[in-house]
C-alpha cells in the first residue's frame, strides 16, 4: 500500500521558553519511514536524526518561535507524502520585578471648593496594586476603594484644606513602596469669570438668522442670555449656552439688544456688552412714477421710496406692461428701449437693497411709443429738437432666446433657466442662465438653507457646463444661507453662496452700481488639450495612476468686460467626481489638484456610494483642475510598527514622505518645519510663494513656501523675537496648538461641546507644565480625541513628537473631520 497520512501534525499550545514540545504524525502503508523538516524563515530543511513518527524538542528556545515543522512519510508502495505544516509558538519567561515608583504624586494648584482634585502615581513592577491613604490630621489611614493609580476626589470641601495624601504600591516581586506625600489646598471660591470675546451686534436681513457668541474663562460657568425689546433686559428661556441663535428675525425685532450674564459659584456674575440687532427689510415701493414715450422707448421717472428698509438702495427695476420687459438702473429716470411703436404701455418700479426687491409701485400713466415724423413741415426749414429726455442709464442687453432649463430648489423642479449653447476654443459649452425673479420667488417660499441645483439634462452633452447667476442673486442666496450645486451627472460641484463672497467680488470689479450688473459663472469643464497634457505628464512624473477623468472647476465674476476669478474660499467646498465603471473603488488613493505649472498636491478625499454609484468626494479651499489617482505607498521600516497603517495611508495620500525611497524613520522626532509642511499638505492648501515674516526662514529654504502657507492660513505665529526656529524639534504642546487651529479650518472645532480647558487637562498629573498660551489648543485636541496623553496620567507637553505620531494624528484629524 502507498503511504497515507491519517493524522497530520498539530500546532501545539504556546510553550514557555525552556519547556519541551513535540509533534506527531500517524500514517498507513508498508515499510514506512519518516523525515522531519523545519522552516526557520528560509525554507524547509531536513532535521538530522529526526526519523520517527514523533518529533520531540527537549527545550524550546525563543529563537524557535514561529518555526514551522512538517514530516515526509515514505513507504514501499508509492510516492512519499508530506504532512501539513505545524507552527511552534514560544513564550518568554517573564521575570518578576519589585515595585518601583517612577513618577511621584504631584501637588496640584489650589482647588476651588466643590471642584474635583486628581492625584496620580506611575510605577513599574510585577503584579502591581495600589492603596491610597489620607491624613486628615490624625495620621494616614487607608481610603476604602481607592486602589487605582489615579485618585480622583469628585468635589473637595473647605474642611479638606491641607489634607495629605500618599499611595502604597505593592507587587508580587518585592516589598511595598510608599510614595511621597502631597498636600491638597482648597480655596473657598472659583475665580470670577472673565469675558475674553464680547458678543458683537449685527445687521441681518428679515427672515435671516441672527447668531451671537461669547468667550469667557473660568470654571463651572453658566450662561443666561437676555434681551431688551424696549422695556429693559429680561432672561430668554432655555438660552443657557455660550452661543445664541435666533433662526428667523422679523422686522419687529429691529433695535433689540442682547447680552449674556455669566456666573460661577462664589463670585458675582459678569455681564457682557450689549449687542444690537439691526433688521433690514426690502424698501418701500417707489412713488410718483411717470412715463414719457419716444421712438421705440419710454423714459420712466419716479421718486425714491420713503423707506430704504434699513439698508442702502442698490438699484431699481422697471417692468413694462404688456410684455413684462425688465430694465435695471441705479436712479431716476430709467430708459426702457425695445418697445413696440403704437402699443400702449404702463410701467411699475421696484427698489432693491440687500434684502431683496420692494413691492411694485403703482403703475405709471399709459404712454404709446411712436416713430418720428419724416415730413418737412412749414416755417423756417430748421430741424425740430426731440422733447424726449436723453437716457441716463445704458440699455440692458437682451439674452438671446434659447431652450428652457429646469432648476431644482430643495429638489423641487422649476422651469427657471434658459439654456444657451456655444463653442469656445474647440469645446462645446452649455450655459444655463437662471431667471432672477423666478429664483427669488422660489427662495422666498423655501426659506433659509435652500439648495439650488443647476443640472445638465440627461439628453444634453457638453465639454463645459456653466451655471450663470447675477451678483444680486448670489447676494440674496448668501443672506438666506443657500447652497448652489452644478450637477453634470458624473460631476457635482457644491458651493455655499457665502463662499463666493459677492461683496468682495464687486469691489474687485470696481463696485458696479448694481449687483445685477455682475454675472457670476460657476463652471465645471473637461480640461483643454493643453491642460490634459500637463495632467498626464504630472501623473508620469509623480508615479501615480489617473483613475478618473480630470475636471476643471471655476467661479468667475464678470462686469464691463472685466473678469475676476474666485480662486480661494474661506471654508472647504465640496466636489464629487464619479468613479468610472470597471474601476475598483478599493484602488483609489486620493484626489489631487494639478496646477498650471504641473505641481500636484493632495486634497482631502473620501470614496462614497450614492445610489449604487461610487464617487470621490473631494473637499478643497481652492479652484483648479482636479483628478482622482491610485498612488499606493508602503515604507519597509514601518512593517509591524504600531503606526504602519497611518504612515502608509498618509504616504499614499502624498501627505507624508520618506527620508529616502521606502524608508520613513517612524520613531525619529520631527522638526517644526517638517510639521508645518505636513499640515499644509494634509489640509490640501495651495502653497504661497511670498516670503514668510520670520527672520530665520529664507526664500531659498525647502520649507519656505510651506511655512508661508501655514502662516497665511493662521496655523502658525512664530516666536516673540520674530523667528520660527524651523530646525527645532516641535513639542507636543506646540503641535497641539497648530492642530487645534487646523480643527477650526476643517470645521471639527465647531462640533465640540463647550468645555473648560482645565476639565480636559485634569486627569494629567503634569498638566501644570502646559504653557498658558497652549492650554486652550491642547484641551481642544484632547477633547476631539486627536491627541491623547503618553499615559493615562502623563500629558508630556514639552516632549518631542515622532514622525509616526504625526502621521497618526493627521490621519485622525482628517477622519474625524469626515474629510477622508
Amino acid at each position: 500500500f502507498p503511504p497515507m497520512i491519517t493524522l497530520h501534525p498539530q500546532s501545539p499550545l504556546p510553550v514557555l521558553e525552556g519547556s519541551p514540545a513535540s509533534f506527531s504524525v500517524m500514517a498507513t502503508g508498508m515499510g514506512l519511514t519518516y523525515q522531519w523538516q523545519v522552516d526557520t524563515q528560509s525554507g524547509f530543511q531536513n532535521l538530522p536524526g529526526e526519523t520517527n513518527a514523533t518529533l520531540s524538542i527537549p527545550a524550546a528556545s525563543m529563537g524557535m518561535n514561529n518555526n514551522k515543522y512538517r514530516v515526509v512519510v515514505s513507504g514501499m508502495g508509492g510516492q512519499p507524502v508530506t504532512s501539513n505544516e505545524a507552527v511552534l509558538t514560544v513564550l518568554p519567561i517573564i521575570p518578576t520585578f519589585p515595585p518601583a515608583i517612577t513618577v511621584q504624586p504631584q501637588n496640584v494648584p489650589p482647588v476651588s471648593e466643590g471642584a474635583p482634585a486628581v492625584f496620580a502615581v506611575a510605577a513599574t513592577g510585577t503584579g502591581l496594586t495600589y492603596q491610597w491613604q489620607e491624613d486628615s490630621g490624625m495620621g494616614f489611614q487607608d481610603m476604602p476603594g481607592e486602589t487605582n493609580a489615579i485618585l480622583s476626589i469628585p468635589a473637595v470641601s473647605l474642611g479638606m484644606n491641607d489634607y495629605k495624601y500618599r499611595v502604597v504600591v505593592s507587587g508580587t516581586g518585592g516589598q511595598p513602596v510608599t510614595s511621597h506625600e502631597v498636600i491638597l489646598t482648597v480655596i473657598p471660591t472659583f475665580r470670577a469669570p472673565v469675558i475674553k470675546e464680547q458678543p458683537a451686534g449685527k445687521a441681518v436681513a428679515e427672515g435671516g438668522m441672527f447668531k451671537l457668541s461669547v468667550e469667557a474663562s473660568g470654571l463651572s460657568l453658566t450662561y443666561q442670555w437676555q434681551v431688551d425689546t424696549g422695556s429693559g433686559f429680561v432672561g430668554i428661556p432655555h438660552e443657557t449656552n455660550r452661543s445664541l441663535s435666533v433662526p428667523s428675525v422679523t422686522k419687529a425685532m429691529n433695535g433689540f439688544k442682547y447680552r449674556v450674564v455669566i456666573a460661577n459659584p462664589g463670585n458675582q456674575p459678569v455681564t457682557s456688552e450689549e449687542a444690537l440687532l439691526t433688521v433690514y427689510t426690502v424698501p418701500s415701493a417707489p412713488v410718483n412714477v411717470s412715463a414719457a414715450a419716444g421712438n421705440g422707448q419710454a423714459v420712466v421717472s419716479f421718486t425714491a421710496p420713503v423707506s430704504d428698509g434699513g439698508s442702502v438702495i442698490t438699484g431699481y427695476e422697471v417692468t413694462a406692461s404688456p410684455g413684462d420687459k425688465v430694465v435695471s438702473g441705479t436712479a431716476s429716470p430709467i430708459t426702457v428701449t425695445g418697445l413696440a411703436n403704437g402699443t400702449a404701455y404702463t410701467f411699475t418700479v421696484k427698489a432693491l437693497n440687500e434684502a431683496g426687491g420692494s413691492a411694485a409701485s403703482a403703475p405709471s400713466n399709459s404712454v404709446t411709443p411712436y416713430a418720428p415724423s419724416s415730413g418737412g413741415g412749414g416755417g423756417g426749414g430748421g430741424s425740430t429738437e426731440s422733447s424726449t429726455p436723453t437716457p441716463t442709464t445704458p440699455p440692458v442687453t437682451e439674452v438671446p432666446a434659447g431652450d428652457g432649463a429646469d432648476i431644482l430648489v430643495n429638489g423641487k423642479t422649476e422651469r427657471a433657466g434658459t439654456l444657451k449653447s456655444s463653442e469656445v476654443n474647440g469645446q462645446s459649452v452649455l450655459t444655463i442662465i437662471v431667471d432672477p425673479k423666478k429664483l427669488d420667488d422660489k427662495l422666498a417660499s423655501e426659506g433659509q438653507h435652500a439648495v439650488v441645483t443647476i443640472p445638465l439634462a440627461k439628453d444634453k452633452k457638453a465639454d463645459v457646463l456653466i451655471g450663470e447667476l447675477t451678483g444680486q442673486m448670489v447676494k440674496a442666496m448668501e443672506q438666506k444661507q443657500a447652497v448652489v450645486k452644478i450637477s453634470a451627472g458624473d460631476i457635482i460641484y457644491t458651493i455655499p453662496a457665502e463662499q463666493i463672497n459677492v461683496s468682495v467680488l464687486s469691489g474687485q470689479l470696481g463696485n458696479p452700481a448694481s449687483l445685477d450688473a455682475i454675472k457670476v459663472r460657476i463652471e465645471v469643464a473637461a480640461p483643454s488639450k493643453e491642460t490634459l497634457k500637463i495632467v498626464e505628464n504630472s501623473a508620469s512624473t509623480g508615479n501615480f495612476t489617473l483613475v478618473a477623468p480630470a475636471v476643471n472647476f471655476a467661479v468667475t465674476g464678470t462686469y464691463g468686460g472685466a473678469t475676476v476669478e474666485v480662486s480661494r474660499f474661506n471654508a472647504y467646498v465640496e466636489r464629487m467626481i464619479a468613479i468610472p465603471d470597471g474601476v475598483d473603488p478599493g484602488k483609489i488613493t486620493t484626489g489631487v489638484v494639478v496646477e498650471a505649472d504641473g505641481t500636484v498636491r493632495h486634497v482631502p478625499t473620501r470614496i462614497v456610494n450614492v445610489d449604487g454609484h461610487y464617487f470621490a468626494k473631494i473637499n478643497s479651499l481652492t479652484n483648479s483642475t482636479y483628478s482622482v489617482v491610485w498612488h499606493p505607498v508602503e515604507f519597509k521600516d514601518v512593517a509591524g510598527h504600531w503606526a504602519q497603517n497611518a504612515v502608509n495611508d498618509m504616504g499614499s495620500r502624498m501627505v507624508v514622505s520618506g527620508v529616502d525611497t521606502g524608508t520613513f524613520n517612524p520613531d525619529t522626532a520631527i522638526t517644526r518645519a517638517e510639521f508645518a509642511a505636513i499640515m499644509v499638505r494634509a489640509l490640501g492648501l495651495k502653497q504661497e510663494k511670498a516670503s514668510a515674516p520670520f527672520s530665520d526662514v529664507k526664500a531659498a529654504d525647502w520649507y519656505s513656501a510651506a511655512v508661508q502657507t501655514a502662516y497665511a492660513h493662521n496655523l502658525i505665529v512664530g516666536f516673540e523675537d520674530g523667528t520660527f526656529r524651523p530646525s527645532d524639534k516641535i513639542t507636543r504642546e506646540q503641535a497641539m496648538v497648530i492642530m487645534a487651529k487646523a480643527m477650526k479650518t476643517t470645521g471639527l472645532r465647531d462640533k465640540l461641546p463647550s468645555k473648560e480647558a482645565a476639565e480636559s487637562l485634569a486627569p494629567y498629573a503634569d498638566a501644570a507644565a502646559t504653557a498658558e498660551w497652549a492650554k486652550s489648543g491642547v484641551a481642544d485636541c484632547l477633547q476631539g480625541a486627536i491627541f491623547a496623553g503618553r499615559t493615562a496620567t502623563e500629558l508630556a507637553p514639552k516632549a518631542s513628537i515622532t514622525r509616526a505620531e504625526v502621521a497618526a494624528i493627521v490621519q485622525r484629524l482628517l477622519q474625524k473631520s469626515e474629510l477622508i
